[in-house]
């Protein structure tokens, strides 16, 4: 299995995920947010991107605010915006910017990265693309682009009465 916890396998992938590389070392990304334990998430690393699917970055955060003041003074050359939310009781921060053709987005969340939903979602949809196969994964990345998000998008293929849970069982 392809090690998620680096972004070297970038390297080595394909053209989208090497430009994505490209882009994250020559900004630093990872380098700023070191402190946090970033990991990229979300549908590039496991080739399901279609046009406009953004650079999930993943991050452990202790205190949301000086988090907030960290990603303004490290991202102050982009128009960073940010929104602060909590869901079961639990605070997390959401920072949204362009890093050239790539929207970003930086999820922080008082949880270890591994164990953060968007984790668990991408490492249970890589099992299943690596069992169904290149059919399957092209239903998927069809579903998508007609709009469709991602954990839907496999609930539909796979019958799952609730994706987002669902897909954590796997």
């Amino acid at each position: 299995m392809i090690d998620f916890t680096t972004i070297d396998y970038l390297r080595e992938g394909n053209e989208k995920q090497k430009r994505a590389y490209e882009v994250l070392v020559k900004h630093k990304i990872f380098e700023k947010l070191s402190n946090y334990s970033p990991l990229l998430a979300g549908t590039i690393p496991i080739e399901i991107d279609v046009e406009g699917s953004d650079l999930d970055i993943i991050c452990e955060i202790k205190d949301s605010a000086e988090f907030e003041k960290f990603l303004i003074q490290a991202f102050e050359n982009f128009d960073v915006k940010i929104k602060k939310s909590d869901t079961d009781n639990e605070e997390f921060l959401v920072c949204n910017f362009e890093l050239e053709e790539f929207p970003v987005e930086i999820f922080g969340q008082n949880r270890p990265v591994i164990e953060q939903n968007a984790y668990r979602h991408m490492i249970a949809e890589y099992k299943i693309l690596e069992e169904q196969g290149e059919d399957f994964k092209q239903k998927i990345i069809e579903l998508k682009k007609k709009g469709i998000k991602t954990e839907p998008a496999f609930g539909i293929l796979m019958q799952l009465e609730n994706p987002y849970e669902d897909l954590l069982k796997f």
